[in-house]
């Protein structure tokens, strides 16, 4: 079925019967991006080369069952809070919130069923762009986060080769949220990343401890292999076993502090790939972005092309406030109370560098 510039495909059904959709979003350039109701998840983007060629540029699952077997996150939309959680527990208006133990001692990315294993309600927008509005509605209590949470996730694929997602959400009572979507690229459509040249508009980042948990202190890059202020290749310091952040992260799995006004759209990253040509930019409202090495993945999941998903074959950029955010009162807050409304836009805008 074809609705304006907008495909629509079956995608597969889940175990309890109900079925899934892939939308095809397209632009007058022939840039592509799928999407599936299914966690509003990124399944694919497909941009041109130096040369024209088109080729997908994300790590994904060509059916519903891909990430039915499990997979980290992949293009989902991870919520209600993404990231981590130190101790699975927050406190808010002096009650305790428990949360289920997924990532060792600490909560991750909303728990075991987060928004990126629920399927959403979908909605096409008419208009000159592709455009595709999700929404959730997360009950109260949803794996132990309070207050019942209105969410909308709109996609819109523009003609200057650039998606935007634009979150809303509201709530009855109290909460915490951190929304972000988890894609993982790689720019050259292949499985290295070590030549990608990263820019992070950071001048500091979290350290962690052992757990992954930032420590509260904002620490300056300079002089230490997370100093991406000008651009550099991921594979130059990311095995600096000298540097006690690079060993806890086992490369690169921290959060950089773009500002600490999250109204304003900025650019927080660029990522150029030198063989491709391909060049991408973020920018977003958030104070934060992680930037992730996919340190963890082991050649297990075999991927949309057939390619086995290697160790470090993809990285990630995650907008986002700060992990652990409900327990660090220093940093950003991430409470949304009734009457409030949470917005926040990310935009990853793709060409070919000179």
């Amino acid at each position: 079925m074809k609705l304006t510039n907008i495909e629509i495909h079956y995608f597969g059904q889940l175990p309890s019967g109900q079925k899934t959709t892939l939308f095809t979003l397209k632009n007058a350039h022939g840039m592509t991006v799928k999407i599936s109701d299914f966690g509003a998840t990124i399944v694919a983007i497909s941009v041109p080369d130096k040369n024209g060629v088109f080729d997908d540029i994300t790590h994904g699952c060509a059916t519903l069952e891909g990430y039915l077997k499990g997979v980290p996150y992949f293009g989902a939309t991870v919520g209600r809070y993404g990231n981590r959680i130190g101790n699975a527990t927050f406190k808010l208006n002096g009650e305790t919130y428990s949360l289920a133990k997924n990532n060792g001692p600490n909560s991750l990315h909303g728990g075991l069923v987060g928004f990126d294993k629920v399927v959403w309600n979908s909605n096409i927008i008419e208009g000159d762009e592709p455009s595709l509005a999700f929404s959730h509605t997360s009950p109260d209590g949803d794996e132990g986060f309070p207050g019942q949470l209105t969410l909308e996730a709109i996609f819109t694929l523009s003609n200057d080769n650039s998606l935007t997602i634009k979150y809303k959400a509201e709530t009855n009572k109290p909460t915490v949220l951190n929304i972000t979507n988890h894609s993982y690229f790689n720019l050259s459509g292949g499985t290295n990343i070590m030549e990608h040249q990263v820019k992070l508009n950071a001048d500091r980042y979290l350290p962690v401890d052992n757990n992954i948990i930032p420590t509260g202190e904002m620490r300056s890059v300079e002089s230490t292999p997370f100093d991406f202020t000008e651009y550099r290749a991921i594979g130059e310091r990311i095995n600096d076993t000298e540097d006690e952040q690079i060993v806890l992260g086992e490369g690169y799995d921290h959060c950089f502090v773009i500002s600490e006004n999250h109204n304003k759209l900025k650019n927080a990253a660029s990522v150029y790939e030198p063989i491709s040509g391909r060049m991408m930019e973020v920018f977003t409202t958030e104070p934060g972005i992680q930037f992730y090495t996919a340190n963890h993945l082991d050649g297990s999941i075999v991927g949309k092309k057939g390619e086995a998903y290697t160790y470090r074959s993809a990285f990630c950029v995650e907008t986002q406030h700060f992990p652990d955010s409900p327990n660090q009162p220093s940093f950003p807050t991430t409470v949304l109370r009734p009457g409030e409304t949470f917005m926040s836009t990310t935009k990853l805008k793709f060409s070919i560098k000179e």
